[in-house]
C-alpha cells in the first residue's frame, strides 16, 4: 500500500486518549501551518528525527478509573516537549505525586484565565482570557516541582509546568483547541513554535510538490485505476495521481441513476477540462431494475454498493496492467477507523468505495490519508480546481436513493432531482449556499390533497434540509430566511408537476441525522 506522509522534517505527534476534542487539536496543529498525526495512546512513540513534540488530548475517563489509559509522562518529557491538555494534565499531576479527585471544584463551561506568569507558552495571551473547561476532576494537589502559570475563580492549577527549563513539560485543565476558548490557539502556537521550535511552513503548495513527487517515486511506471464520484475528495485525489503519472490513472465515473440533476455530464465536462483520464458509464438502467421493490434503506445501500463493485471490477478488467487503486481516503476516516481502546484497522463501511481493496487485490493509492476535509479544499484551490466544485455541498455515496424514502424509480428521481436543483439554484442565487454545510430536498413516501386552480390534485410532499455544522457529527437545521423558504416552495410546487406540498425540517443531529435514511 503506499501511504504517502509528509516529507516535511518536522511532526507533532497527538496521543488521543478518547476524547470528542482530539482531532479539534489536530485541526488547531495543522492551522498553524504545522503537521501533526494522532495516534491512539497505547502505540509506542518511537524515536524519530521529525518528531519535535508530542500532546496529550483530554478523555472521558477519570484518571482514577481502573481502567483508565496511561502513559509513561515522565518517559516521553525527557525526549520531547509535552503538553498535556486536560485529563493529560491531570494525569501528569496523577503521575507526579499529585492529588487528583472529583470534588465541589469541577468546572463545565466558560471561565475565565487570570494570568500568574508571563511564561512563553501563555506569550501575547490577555488576563482573564475566556476559556473552555469541560472536566468532572480536578486537581487538589500540585507537586511541589511544578509552577503555576494561570488559574481561574474556582480552578487554582488551571496551567502549570514543570520547573524544568531543559525539558519542557506544560500542562492545561482547559481546552484551548475549542472555539470558545477565545485564544487558545495562540496558546498552541506558543507550544508549537516558542517551545518545541516548530517551523510554521506545512503549507498547501508544499502538500502538492511534495506529493506529487512521492507519488511519481513510488507509483513508477504502473497504472492506477479509481473510481470517481463527482466529490471533492475523489477529485483532489485524482489530480494529485494524475499531476505525478498523468494518462497512466485511469478513472471511471459511474452513473448509478441517483445522481443530482445532470451531474454525469457536468461532472465528466469538469474532469475533462482539468485534464483527466475519466470513462464515463451510463448504468441507470440496471441500478433501477435491481432497486425495484426495495424499500429498505439498508438494502438500497448494498444493492447501490454491489453493483457499483461489479460495474467498477468489470471496466476495469478491460485495462490491461493495472496494480494499484487510487482512493480519496482523508484524515478523519484514518482516525475513526482506529479504535483509541485497542488495534482496529476496520474502514468504515459507508467510505469511498468500501469492498474494492479486499475484492481486486490491488495495492492503494491514498494521497489525502493524512488531510483533514478544509485541508483537501485547500490543496485543490492549489492544484487549480474549479471552486464550484470544492465547495459542493457532502453528498451520500448511494445518493438521491437515501432522499426518496421508501421504493426508488425512476420517476420519482426525475421528481426528486427537479426540485432539489431548484433548491440548490435558489440557494446559490440568494448567496445561502456557502453558508449551509450541507442542503438537499428529501421525497416522502407520503401524497396529499392540493388544489391547482380548479382542480384538485393528490400528490407528493417534498421535505427540505438544510444544516450547520463544522464536520458533520454534530449539526443544527440552517435559520434560511422566512421569505427564502416561501419562494423556495412554490418555485418548487409551480415547476415540478408531481409535487404539491414543500415542508422544512427544523431537526438538529443529535438526535437526528443529516440525511434521513
Amino acid at each position: 500500500m503506499i501511504y504517502l506522509r509528509s516529507t516535511m522534517t518536522e511532526k507533532i505527534l497527538i496521543l488521543d486518549f478518547g476524547s470528542q476534542y482530539t482531532q479539534l487539536i489536530a485541526r488547531a496543529v495543522r492551522e498553524a501551518n504545522v503537521y501533526c498525526e494522532i495516534v491512539p495512546y497505547h502505540k509506542p512513540v518511537e524515536s524519530d528525527p521529525a518528531l519535535k513534540g508530542v500532546i496529550l488530548s483530554g478523555s472521558p475517563f477519570s484518571v482514577n478509573d481502573a481502567n483508565a489509559p496511561l502513559v509513561d509522562i515522565a518517559g516521553l518529557y525527557r525526549q520531547w516537549p509535552v503538553l498535556g491538555v486536560c485529563y493529560g494534565a491531570q494525569l501528569t499531576a496523577k503521575q507526579f505525586g499529585g492529588k487528583v479527585a472529583n470534588s465541589n471544584k469541577r468546572e463545565y463551561g466558560r471561565a475565565l484565565l487570570h494570568k500568574q506568569s508571563n511564561d512563553k507558552l501563555l506569550n501575547g495571551v490577555t488576563d482573564l482570557s475566556q476559556v473552555w473547561m469541560s472536566h468532572a476532576d480536578t486537581i487538589l494537589d500540585l507537586p511541589g516541582e511544578f509552577e503555576v502559570l494561570a488559574n481561574t475563580e474556582t480552578i487554582p492549577f488551571a496551567a502549570f509546568r514543570l520547573k524544568d527549563d531543559l525539558h519542557p513539560l506544560y500542562c492545561l485543565q482547559f481546552h484551548p483547541e475549542v472555539y470558545h476558548s477565545i485564544e487558545g490557539k495562540k496558546i498552541i502556537r506558543n507550544f508549537l513554535l516558542d517551545i518545541c521550535g516548530c517551523s510554521p511552513d506545512w503549507t498547501p503548495a508544499h502538500f502538492v510538490s511534495d506529493t506529487v513527487a512521492q507519488l511519481g517515486r513510488q507509483i513508477g511506471n504502473r497504472k492506477v485505476i479509481m473510481a470517481l464520484s463527482g466529490g471533492v475528495d475523489s477529485t483532489v485525489a485524482a489530480t494529485l495521481i494524475h499531476r505525478a503519472i498523468g494518462d497512466r490513472l485511469i478513472g471511471i465515473f459511474v452513473d448509478n441513476g441517483v445522481l443530482r440533476k445532470d451531474e454525469f455530464e457536468q461532472v465528466l465536462h469538469t474532469y475533462k477540462s482539468i485534464g483527466l483520464n475519466v470513462r464515463g458509464i451510463d448504468a441507470k438502467k440496471l441500478f433501477y431494475g435491481e432497486l425495484k421493490g426495495k424499500s429498505d434503506p439498508e438494502s438500497k445501500r448494498k444493492t447501490i454498493g454491489r453493483l457499483f463493485i461489479d460495474i467498477f471490477q468489470e471496466e476495469a478488467a478491460k485495462v490491461e496492467g493495472i496494480e494499484l487503486l487510487g482512493q480519496g481516503t482523508i484524515y478523519p476516516d484514518v482516525i475513526e477507523s482506529v479504535s483509541v481502546h485497542g488495534p482496529s484497522m476496520t474502514i468504515k463501511s459507508h467510505h469511498n468505495v468500501g469492498g474494492l481493496p479486499e475484492k481486486m487485490h490491488l495495492g492503494l493509492v491514498e494521497p489525502l490519508r493524512y488531510l483533514f476535509k478544509d485541508e483537501v479544499r485547500k490543496v485543490g484551490h492549489e492544484l487549480g480546481i474549479p471552486d464550484d466544485l470544492l465547495q459542493r455541498h457532502p453528498f451520500p455515496g448511494p445518493g438521491l436513493a437515501i432522499r426518496i424514502l421508501g421504493e426508488v424509480t425512476e420517476e420519482k428521481v426525475q421528481l426528486l432531482q427537479a426540485a432539489d436543483d431548484l433548491y440548490i439554484r435558489r440557494l446559490k442565487d440568494q448567496h445561502l449556499y456557502n453558508s449551509v454545510w450541507q442542503a438537499g430536498a428529501i421525497l416522502l413516501p407520503v401524497k396529499s390533497v392540493g388544489v391547482m386552480g380548479d382542480e384538485r390534485t393528490y400528490e407528493f410532499t417534498v421535505a427540505l434540509r438544510a444544516v450547520t455544522s463544522v464536520d458533520g457529527m454534530t449539526a443544527d437545521w440552517a435559520h434560511l430566511p422566512h421569505s427564502f423558504l416561501a419562494d423556495i416552495s412554490s418555485e418548487i410546487i409551480n415547476n415540478v408537476k408531481g409535487i404539491n406540498r414543500v415542508v422544512y425540517d427544523i431537526s438538529s443531529k443529535p438526535p437526528a441525522t443529516i440525511e434521513w435514511e
